[in-house]
């Protein structure tokens, strides 16, 4: 009989084997050291251990303890951090192949690009439509039709999860979900977040500039006449 460990992995608890467990943490020390120069660091780490912990429970069957072909099962699809890349083949990973599994499309509220829940945003995204518009305007149009637009509405905002995650929005979008697209994706969405922010203070400075006092730079001595 094997030794076991409590642990809390993406917010959720497992009891896992010791060995599975020495194997896990140093896979995710490889993963902190890897973003670790990253600002945002702390939520990519956050976000592939949300990942890792989903994958265990969707895997679990008989067994609630985790054992190490548990974890090398996830990591097979999450895939290995720089500097583990030598020890790949000594673990049995094949590191080109895991970066490429894709994990099935879901479909989410796309809330990033909502106009009032991110319904529409989210089938677009689903179906690969560039533009969430022309879901709209669909569902306007058969809602208004059928008499059952709003209701419709409702009803799929209440079943519909929201994209939370960097998983979920790469899994909406079905694209391969491991630790290098995780961190790419909140890296880009920083990113994309401090542009919109920048571009909001520079408006607002030229509507500021816009109204601001007129000086004559040559005035004129009062009473000077032609």
């Amino acid at each position: 009989m094997k030794r076991t460990e409590n642990i809390n992995l993406g917010g959720i608890p497992f009891v896992i084997n010791v060995d599975a467990y020495d194997h896990l943490d140093h896979y995710l020390d490889a993963v902190e050291r890897q973003f670790g120069n990253s600002s945002d660091a702390e939520e990519i780490v956050h976000d592939i251990e949300a990942r890792m912990a989903e994958l265990l429970q969707e895997n679990k069957k008989t067994s609630n303890i985790i054992t190490l072909h548990d974890i090398k099962d996830v990591i097979h699809i999450m895939g290995m951090p720089n500097e583990l890349n030598d020890q790949a083949e000594f673990y049995g990973y094949d590191t080109a192949e895991s970066h490429s599994i894709k994990t099935g499309k879901r479909i989410f509220r796309d809330t990033d690009n909502e106009v009032v829940a991110g319904v529409c945003s989210g089938i677009a995204a689903y179906y690969g439509i560039n533009d969430p518009t022309l879901v709209r305007i669909i569902f306007a149009v058969v809602g208004i039709s059928l008499g059952i637009g709003v209701l419709a509405y409702i009803i799929m905002w209440i079943l519909i999860p929201e994209a939370k995650t960097a998983s979920d929005k790469l899994s909406m979008r079905g694209e391969p979900i491991n630790i290098e697209s995780i961190g790419d994706y909140i890296e880009k969405e920083v990113e994309d977040f401090a542009e919109r922010i920048s571009d909001i203070g520079s408006k607002k400075k030229v509507k500021k500039n816009k109204h601001a006092p007129y000086f004559d730079p040559n005035p004129q001595p009062r009473g000077f006449m032609n």
